[in-house]
């Protein structure tokens, strides 16, 4: 058994050599809801296996356990049994309905981490960039007990630097330094009260926090590899947020068709699927009535991260930018993931296009980012996404 953080190391050094990555960060399996921030993740490889025996082979496919050998007909060397490498769909794993949660008892999965572990291992060993600035808002995190007061005449531990500025500070007021160029400390005169001391005292430690709006298009164009994408990315910038402000993040849920509704945790937020239309700015104005209305900036550095597909019923984008732009003036951060249908091939969406048109990442490139991916994404290309929209 070998650690995740060793797997990784293993697989960067093959990247290294000029061999392709065989580890991947896998699927995040069901997260859970009421608050709780357990992610499981699955860290999977392939590798190609020659079958030597048809036994083993037939057994394993009923399922009557692993076989102690085989005979029969055939030379050294025959292949007698073949096997995908990657189960087709609806074969094996993957039974069910596809997306959305799943049901049942469920079974052992390789490793579990929690957010704050799988934010590391993407800061660390998939280079995500650390935040060299979290922000000015910061809240209490706890009480600690430092040597920070300092006290004459009584204390833990003796201040030499400060003891050494009192002697001298009194042993000019007494005239015994007359010719600073000449001085004899054989004739200072130290009294208690120039002994200054470190004592313990009780000490307010702050730390920054953040506040995260996810914001999901649900319309009935999202269904499928879209959401999934989406989702994917979403859990992974959350975990990698958690890493940067040690713990100290909070969550907001936010949904949209062509109206916009908060949900209370990540399984409402990953499941509820509708069949209306788009109105994106919808959600950009929910969250920032929620901004202003809890008064959110004044404690929280915020950040937004939207999935969609591109679609928009509002084709000039007016009221979205709008919402925008009232959204920068105190954001840390915005994020834009599109995710494109196969079916958009080489065209623009219409969010895409006026998102571009009006220039608004490029002026704002320090505090709003997008990126553009196809739905037919693996993990690494959602982890560049991620770089793309914190760089």
């Amino acid at each position: 058994m070998v650690t995740l953080d060793e797997l990784l190391e293993r697989d960067k050094k093959r990247e290294q050599d000029g061999f392709k990555r065989k580890i991947r960060i896998g699927q995040i399996a069901k997260p859970g809801s009421g608050g709780r921030e357990k992610i499981i993740v699955v860290p999977t490889t392939v590798e190609e296996k020659l079958v030597h025996d048809d036994i083993s082979f037939r057994q394993q496919q009923e399922g009557e356990g692993d076989p102690t050998g085989g005979t029969g007909d055939g030379q050294e060397g025959d292949v007698i049994g073949e096997q995908p490498v990657r189960p087709e769909q609806g074969e094996g794993e993957g039974e069910g309905d596809g997306e959305g949660p799943g049901e049942g008892k469920g079974g052992e999965h390789e490793i579990e981490a929690n957010a704050y572990e799988l934010g590391k291992v993407l800061s660390q060993d998939f280079e995500l960039p650390n935040l060299k600035d979290k922000g000015k808002k910061k809240a209490l995190a706890r009480y600690v007990y430092d040597l920070t007061d300092k006290n004459r005449g009584v204390g833990q531990i003796l201040d030499k630097k400060a003891t050494l500025k009192k002697i001298v500070e009194t042993n000019m007021s007494l005239g015994n330094i007359p010719d600073v160029s000449t001085i004899d400390t054989t004739r200072f005169i130290v009294s208690p009260q120039d002994l200054i001391y470190r004592i313990l005292s009780r000490e307010k430690e702050y730390e920054s926090q953040a506040l995260v709006f996810f914001v999901r298009d649900y319309s009935g164009s999202m269904g499928g590899k879209v959401t999934q994408a989406v989702v994917s990315q979403h859990v992974m910038l959350y975990s990698w947020l958690v890493y940067q402000y040690e713990k100290q993040v909070e969550t907001r849920f936010i949904l949209h068709d062509t109206e916009a509704r908060e949900v209370s945790d990540f399984q409402k937020y990953y499941s509820y699927k509708v069949a209306g239309g788009t109105k994106v700015y919808t959600a950009f104005k929910l969250v920032n009535e929620i901004v202003e209305k809890e008064n959110l900036a004044r404690d929280y550095n915020i950040y937004v991260f939207h999935g969609t597909d591109g679609d928009d019923w509002e084709k000039d984008g007016k009221q979205t930018l709008a919402e925008i732009e009232k959204m920068l003036t105190y954001v840390a951060r915005i994020g834009i993931t599109i995710v494109e249908h196969a079916y958009v091939g080489s065209k623009q969406t219409e969010v895409e296009k006026y998102i571009n048109r009006s220039g608004i990442l490029t002026k704002h490139s320090h505090l709003i980012k997008m990126d553009v991916m196809a739905e037919n994404v693996d993990d690494s290309r959602i982890i560049q996404g991620i770089k793309n929209l914190i760089s």
